[in-house]
Parts: C-alpha cells; sequence; structure tokens
C-alpha cells in the first residue's frame, strides 16, 4: 500500500500537467510548426533549431491554454467536457496553475527568441491574442472565433519564419491556409458540443444557431481553405512551391472535407458535425505532410 498511493498521485500529476496544458492540441500545433520550418528552410535541415521550435512550440501553446483555464475555470466546471479539468475539480489550484503558466511563458518566448527575434514576437502575440482577447470574448461574441482563428494560425507560419527570420508572402500564404481552415473546424466542435457550450455561455457559431446559416458559412470558409492551399502551385507564392501532383493531392483533400461540409448542411446534426471535424483534422495533417513532402521530392 506504501508504494501504491505516491504512484497514483504521480500518475494524477502527471495527467493534470498534461490536461493543463492540453497536450494534444499543444503537439498537434508543434507539428504545424515544424511543417513550417521544414517548407522555409534552405540547404540542411538545422535539428537544433528544429528542436527549439519544437519546445518554444509546446511552452507557447501550454501557456495559452493553461491561462485559459485559470479564467474560464467557472465557466469550465458548468460542462460536462471541461468540469474535471484540474483547476474546476480542485485537484489544481489558481495559483499553481498560474506558475505553471508564467513559467511556460518566459520559457517559450526565450527559446523562440533564441532562434530569432521575429519568431519570439509571432510567439508573444499568439499567447496575448489567444489569452487576452480571444478568451474573454468567448461569451460575448461569435466573433471570438474570429480573433482566436488568429493564435491559431500563427504556428504553420510561425516554422517558416524560424527557418529564415523574414515575414513574406510565403508564411502568409501559409498563414492564410490555416487561418481559413480554422472556421469549419471550430465551427464544427461548436455545432456537435452546442448543448455543453450553452451550459457555460459559449456561442461559438457565427447564427448562435446550428441552422443553415451556420452551415452555409461553413461551406464558404471550406471553400476558401482549399482555393488557398493550391495557390502555391500557380508560382505566385515566392519560394512556397507545389507541384501539380501535389496540388491535386491537396484538392483531393479538401474536397472530402469539403463533402462533409455539405453533409452537415444536409443533415445538421451533431453526428455529421463530428465527421465535418475529424475529417478536417486529417486534412491540415495530411496537407502539411503532402507540402513537406512535395518540397523535398521535387
Amino acid at each position: 500500500m506504501s508504494t501504491t498511493k505516491p504512484t497514483v498521485k504521480q500518475a494524477s500529476i502527471i495527467s493534470d500537467f498534461k490536461e493543463i496544458t492540453k497536450m494534444r492540441l499543444s503537439i498537434s500545433v508543434v507539428f504545424s510548426a515544424l511543417a513550417g520550418y521544414l517548407l522555409g528552410v534552405v540547404g540542411p535541415v538545422d535539428f537544433y533549431t528544429l528542436m527549439l521550435l519544437a519546445f518554444g512550440g509546446y511552452f507557447m501553446v501550454g501557456a495559452s491554454n493553461a491561462f485559459n483555464q485559470i479564467i474560464e475555470k467557472d465557466l469550465d466546471a458548468l460542462m460536462d467536457r471541461t468540469k474535471n479539468r484540474p483547476v474546476p475539480a480542485g485537484r489544481m489550484s489558481v495559483r499553481s496553475a498560474f506558475i505553471i503558466a508564467t513559467i511556460f511563458t518566459i520559457l517559450g518566448i526565450t527559446v523562440l527568441y533564441i532562434i530569432n527575434e521575429r519568431t519570439a514576437m509571432y510567439g508573444a502575440i499568439s499567447i496575448f491574442l489567444y489569452t487576452c482577447v480571444y478568451t474573454p470574448l468567448k461569451t460575448k461574441t461569435p466573433l471570438a472565433v474570429f480573433v482566436g482563428a488568429i493564435p491559431g494560425a500563427i504556428p504553420f507560419m510561425l516554422g517558416w519564419v524560424a527557418a529564415r527570420n523574414d515575414f513574406g508572402i510565403e508564411p502568409g500564404t501559409l498563414f492564410a491556409l490555416q487561418f481559413f481552415w480554422q472556421f469549419p473546424h471550430f465551427w464544427a466542435i461548436g455545432w456537435f458540443l452546442y448543448d455543453d457550450y450553452e451550459k457555460g455561455g459559449f456561442y461559438m457559431l457565427p447564427t448562435k444557431k446550428r441552422d443553415k446559416g451556420t452551415a452555409v458559412q461553413t461551406i464558404m470558409y471550406t471553400i476558401w481553405t482549399i482555393l488557398i492551399s493550391i495557390v502555391p502551385v500557380f508560382g505566385v507564392t515566392g519560394d512556397l512551391k507545389l507541384s501539380i501532383v501535389a496540388a491535386i493531392i491537396v484538392l483531393i483533400l479538401g474536397l472530402v472535407m469539403l463533402y462533409y461540409a455539405f453533409e452537415l448542411f444536409k443533415k445538421r446534426t451533431a453526428k455529421a458535425a463530428k465527421q465535418l471535424m475529424l475529417s478536417s483534422v486529417s486534412y491540415i495533417t495530411l496537407l502539411q505532410i503532402v507540402y513537406v513532402v512535395d518540397k523535398f521530392i521535387r
């Protein structure tokens, strides 16, 4: 018995740490940043920079998520999806969460600054917008999704800036792609978790309802995402290029997501929304892989 209790407590601490920093989300963000770096790097890959970007990106997103959970602790306690998070469940004090968030902010900006100043600046902007603008707006207006899409789109762009220490048409395109993608992704989440979000006073859908208006806008933003995704094939985005074969693959991936967006329009069910959300996650992950592989085999 003497060895079991510490082990259980240790497991709880680890799981709470993973939850407060939203480890799965943070890793997906790091993946986007690394993909952006690989697209932007000229010559051999600098694995030291790659490592700094991975850790800096994780700290950056972990800090944003921890601050978010501190601010929303009372609202999280009202929702089934979030009531067991460390702070609302009482397993972690606000003070402890704040210490983690502060340390992660300092570490994130410092590590990204080692890469270059621009990378650190965009990382700091991301934390600020997510914590100080997006989070408070979530209970005020559906426009919060628009604001939240900005820090959400920064990581893909951040990788390129880490590689080049410059901002131009290439990272701008990567930013636009991930920016527009987030609307169908988050509206799908807002749709199938609508009842739970309503308990916390969050209205994430553009019309605040699961109606045709929301479904139509989801389709439109999906189309914009698809169009931006194939722009590099036309040679108008500087060093960010895409072969015809890769563009066709990316287009097919986009059409799959568009199919599920139309399915949401037709059925308007939580199941259809969840299918769109899952397809959107597959889409952005596979797209980033295709972009990177295409660069290195061209």
